[in-house]
């Protein structure tokens, strides 16, 4: 369980951290331009690398001849490249423009 941190004296509160203080200093804040992790070239690659494994998944399914090139050789070759081209998706630096 849990424990609760409890102060080991009294709590004084001042005029920098009163709520009303904060509430002001909130107000003038200058608002900063919101950044994201990644980039809008990350999500492609990624929507893409999806798509790939998707495809390799697609290649390995069916009920017949089971033992096929196809089946035991491309399609995994080609899940795994999906999943390389998901890990570069997200390693991938965005620009700095």
């Amino acid at each position: 369980m849990a424990q609760k941190f409890k102060p080991a004296g009294p709590v004084k509160t001042t005029a920098a951290t009163s709520p009303a203080a904060t509430g002001a200093a909130k107000a003038t804040a200058p608002a900063q331009p919101v950044q994201f992790i990644f980039d809008k070239s990350n999500y492609r690659v990624l929507i893409i690398s999806v798509a790939v494994v998707a495809f390799g998944f697609v290649l390995m399914s069916g009920t017949t001849d089971i033992y096929s090139t196809t089946k035991i050789v491309i399609a995994p070759i080609v899940v795994l490249g999906g999943f390389a081209l998901g890990f570069f998706a997200i390693l991938k630096k965005p620009s700095a423009n």
